[in-house]
C-alpha cells in the first residue's frame, strides 16, 4: 500500500509540474461522448503537433454524455477534483428539446462562477438546437427555425454533393471535413452575425444559433498558421 500510494502521490506531482509549464489552458466538457469530441479533438492534435504552441497550450477533451445544466455540473465536479485552479473551463451543449430554464441555466450558473476566481473562467458554447447547426454554417447562412432533423438532412445532401457519402454524428474526420470542403472563416462570420441580430436575447430565444464559434476563435489563435488562415480574418478584430 505505501508504495501504491507513494506512485500516486509522484503521479500528482508530475502532473501538477506538466501543468505549470502550459500557460494557456482549456478544458472542454462536451454534451456527446462522439460528434462534438471528434471535433474539437482536430483542434487538439494540430495544435499538438504546432512546434510553436505545443508545449504551451494544454487542451483536454471531457465527453460527458450529458445534458445542459449536467454538463457545466460535471465540470464543476472536474475542477474540484482535480484543484483546478487556473484556466478556461469551455461547456459544449445543445438546446435540443430541453426546457428554456435548463439550456438558459448553464449561462447564468456560469456567470456566477466566474465571480469566485477570475482565473478561473467557465465559458458556455451553446447551440439551438445542436451543433450540427455550427457545421451547416461551414457551407451556407441559414437562419430558418426548424427542427433540429432539416440539419442533418442539409448535411446529407452537401455530402453527397461533394462526393464524401453521408453525415453521420460519429465521423472521426469531421473536423477534415469542413476545414477542407466548408469554410470555416464564413461559418464564424454567419454565426456572429445571427448572435448579433439576437442581442438582448437569452439563448433559447436566439433559434436558430450558436456560440462555438468563441470557442473555435480561441483554438484557432494555436493552430498552424496555413490552417489558422482558414479560420481568422486577416483583419480580424474582437
Amino acid at each position: 500500500m505505501p508504495k501504491k500510494a507513494g506512485m500516486e502521490k509522484w503521479k500528482k506531482k508530475r502532473r501538477q509540474e506538466y501543468l505549470e509549464m502550459k500557460q494557456y489552458r482549456y478544458y472542454i466538457f462536451c454534451e456527446g461522448q462522439q460528434t462534438e469530441p471528434q471535433y474539437f479533438m482536430g483542434f487538439k492534435k494540430l495544435i499538438e503537433e504546432n512546434p510553436i504552441y505545443k508545449d504551451m497550450v494544454l487542451i483536454e477533451i471531457e465527453p460527458c454524455q450529458a445534458e445542459t445544466m449536467r454538463v457545466i455540473g460535471m465540470a464543476e465536479d472536474y475542477v474540484k477534483k482535480n484543484k483546478i485552479k487556473k484556466g478556461q473551463i469551455w461547456c459544449v451543449y445543445d438546446k435540443d428539446s430541453f426546457p428554456p430554464e435548463r439550456f438558459n441555466g448553464v449561462v447564468e450558473r456560469a456567470e456566477s462562477l466566474n465571480k469566485e476566481n477570475s482565473e478561473l473562467q467557465y465559458h458556455t458554447a451553446w447551440s439551438n438546437e445542436c451543433i450540427e447547426f455550427w457545421f451547416l454554417l461551414h457551407f451556407a447562412y441559414y437562419t430558418a427555425n426548424n427542427h433540429r432533423a432539416e440539419y442533418i438532412t442539409f448535411l446529407n445532401d452537401k455530402f453527397k454533393e461533394l462526393g464524401i457519402g453521408k453525415y453521420q454524428k460519429n465521423m472521426q474526420d469531421i473536423f477534415k471535413i469542413l476545414l477542407e470542403h466548408g469554410n470555416p472563416k464564413l461559418a464564424i462570420r454567419y454565426a456572429k452575425r445571427i448572435i448579433k441580430d439576437g442581442e438582448g436575447k437569452t439563448p433559447t430565444e436566439i433559434a436558430p444559433g450558436t456560440k462555438v464559434y468563441e470557442l473555435v476563435e480561441e483554438l484557432a489563435k494555436y493552430l498552424p498558421e496555413e490552417v489558422r488562415a482558414s479560420f481568422i480574418e486577416d483583419n480580424y478584430r474582437d
